[in-house]
Order: C-alpha cells, then sequence, then structure tokens
C-alpha cells in the first residue's frame, strides 16, 4: 500500500476515536469522500494497526447503534424551525 494512502487510514481513524465523530463528520474533516473513509477505517485499517481498527470499531458501532436517535433529534430540529446546528 502506498504510503500516503497509510497515513490517510492513521489520521482518519486516529481522528474518530479522539473525537467520537462520525464518518460522515471525518469525511468533511480531511475532505475526502465517505466512502474513502469507511474503506479506510473498516477494511484497510486492520492490515495497518489491528489495535487501532479495534478502538476505532468500538467507535463506528456506536455510531451505528445511536444513528436513529440522532435522525429523530433532526427532524425534530426541524419542524421546530431550530437550526440544526
Amino acid at each position: 500500500m502506498w504510503d500516503y494512502i497509510e497515513e490517510r487510514v492513521k489520521r482518519c481513524a486516529e481522528y474518530i476515536v479522539a473525537t467520537g465523530c462520525t464518518v460522515r463528520t471525518c469525511s468533511a474533516h480531511f475532505g475526502v469522500s465517505k466512502s474513502t473513509v469507511h474503506k479506510d477505517v473498516s477494511e484497510r485499517l486492520k492490515y495497518i494497526d489491528e489495535e487501532l481498527y479495534e478502538r476505532t470499531r468500538v467507535v463506528l458501532e456506536q455510531n451505528l447503534s445511536e444513528r436513529h436517535i440522532r435522525g429523530g433529534i433532526a427532524t425534530r430540529r426541524k419542524y421546530r424551525g431550530e437550526n440544526a446546528n
């Protein structure tokens, strides 16, 4: 694997673990697509750094389990006319 890809994979994973952010937020932060970030942290990372992969999976699984709640909150804000931020 090319060096710049490995570096991007590690930076994305470390950012997700440090902030607990979603793949979408990470992709916006680093300026790459959501598909790239997802492939990086779910497939490539396990061959680069197994321990970091496990810590990242914990955060991503938590985000997945909370996804429906975040969607409900966003919908409520939308219809109440509140700012989403």
